[in-house]
């Protein structure tokens, strides 16, 4: 099978482009052919179909006509639509699979491949479809106001950081896409969570919507013995992810369990400035990564957002850790509770501070419970588990393109 995969980006920026990578590399050592559609940029991976992508844009960036053109070029880019219809005749796909192309590729090359009779898979990493800014988040608290209200409400509450004309070019977008229906036009849709099939259930007809977990690769993963006694936050430090109600239950703990913070992010100055209890990292990858992972007695997953998927919840269980999480949007799904880790309400901090103090105080019970975790990781959310998942949703769609005579 031919494979188009389209992404703004090329290199590893975020959790989508992990399971961008994951599942290239799996087809293409399978057989499988895949042609690349991105934009330019000097940090993307090497591709034989870099002379068919489009220029590199930041919407945020530029002014006055810049700024402007940038602006429309959100809504829909001319210039991306004649390179992917370029780059499909050329290469002639079996099939177009989607990830991140809102913004600099925009919906519009969906729309573009439908109209050259390609079937195309939309994996939903986020909530883009039902909300324009994308969280489903504001002012501090989850928010579905435009699942029920209409895309108006991100003019009303100026959901792009309280500025009404960012927020504008969001609404503009979100009613273009509407109009043209190029989302509508993918055959599937894959969700990564059952709570994303429900958010976006209010679009789409659940019918066209597969749940296809995201995956990871146990073989590759050796849990390790024992621990170093310490929790680990492992992500981006904003506000979205609840690092600041992590950080407020280790500052109030009784025991003084100690902990680990690595990422970076917009939060951090102002985090290592008020919470000094607590040991930051910064930006970790590679083998210090996975020997941080691997030294660590628990994983924490605080976030305030409805996430959807998060890798850093499989890549703890992987690893043999149980994972204290929110109970919000997809995590439940992932961390049994009471099984292979611990749930507590959405920044409530006392809560989560009783969990970890459960946890952190015995042993016997975290590694008890990361056994559990290791085999919930092997038997419902492996690598392979997810690639055969994945090209069974990929026979589904082309099916359906034929069915429809395209």
């Amino acid at each position: 099978m031919k494979v188009l995969i389209a992404n703004k980006f090329l290199f590893r920026n975020g959790g989508s482009e992990m399971v961008l990578f994951q599942e290239r590399d799996f087809l293409m050592r399978t057989g499988h052919q895949v042609v690349d559609f991105s934009m330019q940029d000097e940090r993307n991976v090497e591709s034989l179909y870099t002379g068919y992508f489009a220029a590199r844009r930041d919407y945020r960036n530029g002014a006055g006509l810049s700024r402007i053109t940038s602006a429309l070029s959100l809504v829909h880019s001319t210039e991306a639509v004649h390179k992917m219809e370029a780059l499909i005749r050329a290469t002639r796909p079996d099939i177009v699979h989607c990830h991140n192309i809102y913004h600099q590729l925009t919906p519009s090359i969906v729309g573009a491949a439908h109209r050259l009779g390609v079937p195309v898979a939309l994996t939903l990493h986020d909530y883009k479809l039902v909300c324009p800014a994308y969280l489903m988040r504001r002012d501090g608290h989850v928010c579905s106001d435009c699942l029920e209200g209409g895309f108006r409400n991100v003019l009303k509450h100026r959901c792009a950081g309280g500025d009404f004309w960012p927020s504008a070019l969001l609404y503009a977008e979100a009613k273009v896409q509407q109009y043209l229906g190029n989302y509508e036009k993918a055959e599937v849709m894959i969700a990564p969570s059952r709570f994303m099939q429900h958010m976006v259930a209010h679009r789409i007809p659940p019918a066209r919507v597969r749940l296809l977990h995201n995956g990871v690769d146990t073989s590759s993963i050796r849990p390790r013995d024992g621990d170093e006694g310490y929790a680990l936050y492992l992500g981006r430090l904003s506000p979205e992810k609840g690092v600041h109600t992590l950080l407020e239950a280790h500052a109030a703990s009784a025991n003084g369990w100690p902990l680990v913070v690595a990422g970076t992010g917009p939060l951090e100055h102002v985090l290592r400035r008020h919470y000094p209890k607590a040991t930051f990292l910064g930006h970790v990858t590679g083998a210090q990564l996975h020997e941080t992972l691997g030294r660590a007695a628990v994983v924490v997953v605080p976030s305030e957002w409805y996430e959807n998927c998060p890798m850093s919840v499989l890549e703890a269980m992987a690893c043999g850790k149980p994972v204290v999480g929110s109970r919000i949007g997809g995590i439940p799904e992932l961390v049994a509770d009471g099984e292979t880790g611990l749930l507590f309400d959405a920044g409530d901090a006392r809560q989560l501070a009783g969990q970890l103090e459960r946890l952190m105080a015995d042993p016997a019970l975290r590694r008890d419970m990361g056994l559990r975790a290791r085999m919930r990781a092997e038997n419902e959310f492996s690598l392979d588990r997810h690639n055969a998942g994945l090209l069974a949703i990929y026979a589904i769609a082309v099916q359906l393109s034929r069915r429809l005579g395209r």
